[in-house]
């Protein structure tokens, strides 16, 4: 048996049918088609950690599949992978490549946000990142997702500029996810730069949602929210 199907055999095994309609609640992809297992996520993550040697091939077979955890479990191999700091630059580069090429696929803010930051943003920390804005005026929401989302890995190295600006185009965004994303990663930036998000949040406050707009500013000091 090869991995990848050992992987979902493990999973199989440990899904519980009375947490199907717990674990549903947290897909939000729209997909018709994807179905749920019954496992949460403590016991997918581990299980994929077991199996962060997959490969490329293994991998895509992975998020071809229509199960939700099992998906989840390919994008957490891809983050695991991301993470080694012995990978080596070509290896970087094709979690990448599969990343963006099978978005269709990582169609679900937690597939999003358990691995835009290592597999997308670290690998573009000190390369051009105009790919992000491709991504943030995508007709697909969960690329725009991403745009935002990578800008953590720049966010943790006191790197601010991208997050404020990706968000600038994302401001008036339709999507609900998107927007909880803006307002979690301004804030998140906010804790580099106060002075530049205060500068930012009056600078987008006519576009962004009111949640949103209160979301990113919830750790400003009193004084200075209630003055934007």
């Amino acid at each position: 048996m090869c991995a990848a199907r050992q992987l979902v055999a493990a999973l199989e095994e440990v899904a519980d049918p009375s947490d199907i309609a717990y674990v549903a609640r947290f897909y939000k992809g729209g997909d018709p088609h994807t179905q749920v297992l019954g496992v949460r996520m403590p016991k997918v993550f581990p299980l994929a950690k077991q199996f962060a040697s997959l490969t490329l091939g293994e991998i895509e077979t992975l998020l071809e599949d229509s199960r939700y955890e099992v998906r989840m479990a390919a994008v957490a191999v891809m983050d695991f992978q991301a993470r080694e700091k012995s990978l080596d630059l070509p290896q970087r580069k094709a979690l990448f490549d599969l990343y963006l090429r099978r978005h269709d696929r990582i169609n679900n803010w937690d597939f999003v946000d358990r691995a835009a930051p290592h597999v997308i943003g670290e690998y573009l920390v000190d390369r051009d990142r105009m790919i992000l804005d491709q991504l943030a005026r995508s007709d697909n929401p969960h690329e725009r997702r991403t745009a935002l989302v990578s800008t953590y890995a720049f966010i943790k190295r006191n790197d601010v500029d991208d997050t404020f600006r990706i968000a600038g185009i994302l401001a008036a965004d339709p999507d609900d996810y998107v927007q909880k994303a803006i307002g979690s990663w301004v804030r998140e930036a906010g804790k580099r730069d106060e002075d530049a998000l205060v500068r930012v949040l009056n600078d987008y406050k006519e576009r962004l949602p009111r949640t949103t707009f209160t979301a990113a500013a919830e750790l400003l000091p009193d004084e200075i929210r209630s003055a934007l």
